[in-house]
């Protein structure tokens, strides 16, 4: 078998993504999505690079085909890059499991469990609805939640950021944090106490103002604090690990398993929230998800995308024996059922063992023109002074 195409299709679902379709001399395809989200055109042009040496490579030599593409320059490795070999090792994947006629989690080892559970995320916890959707979300059977952090505007700012033409796009990162803190508390009161529940600060803090977010909390009431602060410097989260107990969900950003090194090795991550679509595929993902396991850290995957990052990454979940939960949220992760007719089944807050040989899942691409790629850029947020701040 080789390796007679490599098509990339950035194409927009819920949200702009980057799927990738190998082709073979056997008929056989396999599917990829990329990760490094509003990059996707940059990601598309270095998968056109990887194709240029790839066509009339063996598909199911994943592993010397990952090294030959991660290393085929002197300049290893960035976000765009390995978001681009990502999206071509999971289509390798694909393609070896079709080829040999069994579901990729085989090839990973095999089940470890009959199903995987996702969290459910709710709306912002300023919106008055936050709480009757978290206890709906409980009632359906969801084993863990996640609540969304409120946004709010000091009240120094006063009238001038009401009139600002750019309120829309304003964060101030401690009234945020005092009032997520606030509400959050209030959720914990009325919401079960067996059940799990955790914050995605989206990286928006810096080390003290997530110190102080974590010491407003209930005590012992977070299961999991998401991305507190930017992953560049893990010397900062140490700092942070000394002020709180709070554990961390960390992860979602590192686009090599070097990247992971020090938070595994340092004791840093809590739930280890691994991107396939980021880190370099399902191959280092499986690497990174082991060497956790040597650590006692489960991983729970991060799932922001289309049917193929979650086909991929529940066949992960099902791999590997040290799983929490992964991301789900049925809107984004099930969009575009005219473009894939076939996808991975789902039975309410889990995923039964597949069945299908590869990912499981099947493009039309027929359906393509349906979905034009739109360009979205992420918001460009600022604090009241005009100065830039985190998304």
């Amino acid at each position: 078998m080789k390796i007679t195409d490599i098509k990339p299709y950035p194409v927009r679902l819920a949200r702009d993504t980057l799927i990738v379709k190998v082709e073979t001399d056997e008929g056989v395809y396999g599917l990829g999505e990329a990760g490094c989200s509003s990059r996707e055109l940059a990601e598309a042009e270095a998968v056109r690079h990887f194709r240029s040496f790839l066509i009339g490579c063996d598909p199911l030599r994943i592993e010397h085909l990952w090294q030959l593409c991660y290393r085929s320059n002197y300049h290893e490795g960035g976000r765009i890059l390995t978001g681009a070999l990502s999206a071509i090792d999971i289509a390798l994947w694909d393609i070896k499991g079709k080829a040999l006629g069994v579901p990729v989690y085989e090839l990973l080892g095999g089940a470890c469990r009959e199903r995987v559970y996702g969290f459910a995320t709710t709306r912002a916890l300023s919106d008055d609805g936050c709480i009757a959707e978290a206890k709906r979300l409980i009632a359906e059977g969801w084993p863990a939640l996640r609540l969304t952090p409120a946004s709010a505007m000091p009240a120094w700012a006063g009238d001038a950021y009401e009139k600002d033409r750019d309120a829309e796009d304003m964060f101030e990162p401690r009234a945020s944090a005092a009032i997520t803190a606030k509400l959050f508390g209030r959720a914990a009161d009325e919401l079960p106490v067996e059940i799990p529940l955790g914050i995605d600060m989206h990286h928006r803090l810096s080390v003290a103002e997530a110190a102080s977010f974590c010491g407003m909390l209930p005590p012992g009431r977070m299961a999991f604090l998401e991305e507190p602060i930017r992953d560049e410097h893990p010397g900062a989260y140490r700092a942070l690990r000394r002020m709180t107990p709070v554990p961390f969900a960390i992860g979602e950003e590192w686009s090599s398993k070097w990247a992971a090194l020090p938070y595994i090795e340092n004791d840093l991550v809590n739930f280890c929230r691994i991107d396939v679509c980021n880190i370099g595929g399902l191959g280092e993902a499986r690497k990174v998800a082991n060497w956790c396991e040597a650590h006692y850290v489960d991983i729970m995957p991060h799932n922001p995308l289309g049917p193929v990052c979650t086909a991929a990454t529940v066949h992960l979940c099902f791999a590997v024996n040290n799983f929490a939960w992964v991301e789900f949220r049925e809107q984004v992760n099930e969009s575009a059922k005219d473009l894939f007719p076939v996808m991975i089944d789902r039975n309410g807050p889990f995923f039964p063992l597949p069945g299908r040989p590869g990912l499981g899942i099947e493009i039309d691409e027929s359906a393509l023109a349906a979905h034009r790629y739109g360009g979205a850029e992420v918001p460009h947020w600022h604090e009241p002074d005009g100065s830039v701040t985190n998304w």
